[in-house]
């Protein structure tokens, strides 16, 4: 089983045992963080997939004194906000990268934004997939050429991706996009081979009464998934081939 906490947009704790991954949390009103901290955990490793504000912010300094690794997009190097970190305590990673210490194994994918996505697996086979902000962005409106390149970019990354494996992935459903809203997530599940899945970017949806549930035509016949729109900070589910509240 898996424990899994929404922090806020596309921030998330997993505890996975005595395990504890951290994605790009910029904000934790609910304070799931300082919580987690105070029972007992082996390893603390923290992700962020790039520089944007709303997915790195430098209060996780403060937990630096109980950080295994942080696990940082090569983007966040070039930021004032890192300096305040301990360096020898990062590893910066690139596109297309990997990095492991011998518990954790850590693969990077592009982004269509800005920085990396990162396929996350542990000691003991879990794989864990946290899109960052790779989504196909969609927005209507847009000229039909910035539409045109928006497509081809999402759809090369996703040449590399299919048929990936994982157990869970976090994966961008964002309201701002209107009816385009869903169709980064419907082509990344039915391209990959995954057990439950998790939407990001929730909370505009929410603050305006969208919250987003599977079309009736999303999933293929019989490969029906699990999925959580989170809509709170603090929100809880525990996963064990479904998810279920703690």
């Amino acid at each position: 089983m898996m424990e899994i906490t929404y922090l806020s947009n596309s921030g998330f704790l997993v505890r996975d045992g005595r395990t504890l991954l951290l994605f790009d949390d910029y904000a934790d009103p609910a304070h799931a963080v300082e919580c987690a901290l105070e029972q007992a955990y082996d390893r603390f490793y923290i992700f962020a997939s790039h520089a944007h504000f709303d997915h790195f912010d430098a209060h996780i300094r403060a937990y630096a004194d109980h950080v295994t690794q942080y696990i940082f997009s090569y983007d966040i190097r070039r930021t004032k906000r890192v300096r305040s970190f301990p360096q020898d305590a990062i590893a910066y990673m690139g596109t297309y990268s990997d990095w492991t210490d011998g518990y954790l194994h850590v693969t990077t994918f592009d982004s269509t934004d800005v920085g990396v996505s990162f396929l996350v697996e542990t000691a003991e086979g879990r794989r864990i997939f946290h899109a960052g902000d790779f989504n196909w962005w969609h927005w209507e409106g847009d000229t039909h050429e910035n539409q045109m390149l928006a497509r081809n970019a999402f759809r090369k990354q996703m040449k590399k991706l299919e048929g990936m494996e994982a157990e869970i992935a976090f994966f961008p459903v964002d309201a701002r996009m209107g009816n385009s809203w869903d169709m980064g997530i419907r082509e990344f599940v039915r391209s990959t081979r995954l057990k439950g899945f998790v939407t990001m970017h929730n909370e505009l949806g929410i603050a305006s009464g969208q919250i987003w549930t599977p079309p009736e035509d999303f999933f293929e016949p019989g490969k029906e998934l699990p999925f959580w729109t989170p809509k709170q900070a603090g929100e809880t589910r525990i996963w064990d081939e479904g998810f279920r509240e703690r």
